[in-house]
């Protein structure tokens, strides 16, 4: 884990401490299991399983950061900051991120 980049987006406010609490971890984990399962039904359309998987990618990554004792306001920072709680490679996150995008301009009707 990459502490000191996860304190400087503390420095500006992007991120918050917030002590992680296992109970809330284990629910995120839990979340993004079966929402991953769930995104692998054939039976389901493409944009439900699309929304299943990119869900279920936010609750584990989000669980990444609380488990780091960190909380974002932010969604798409969730997504950054793999790089520093998981040690994912930009090249990774990247693809969370422009999933993140994808679904943004979906609920606002651009798609």
């Amino acid at each position: 884990m990459n502490q000191e980049a996860l304190e400087n987006l503390v420095r500006i406010h992007k991120l918050h401490h917030e002590a992680a609490d296992s109970n809330e971890v284990q629910g995120l984990i839990q979340s993004g299991n079966v929402r991953l399962k769930d995104a692998g039904l054939e039976a389901l359309s493409l944009e439900s399983r699309f929304d299943l998987s990119y869900n279920a990618a936010h609750a584990l990554s989000l669980a990444a950061l609380r488990h780091s004792g960190y909380r974002s306001d932010n969604r798409y920072l969730v997504f950054q900051c793999l790089q520093h709680t998981l040690d994912l490679s930009p090249a990774k996150w990247r693809v969370l991120d422009q999933a993140h995008r994808k679904r943004n301009l979906a609920e606002s009707g651009g798609i």
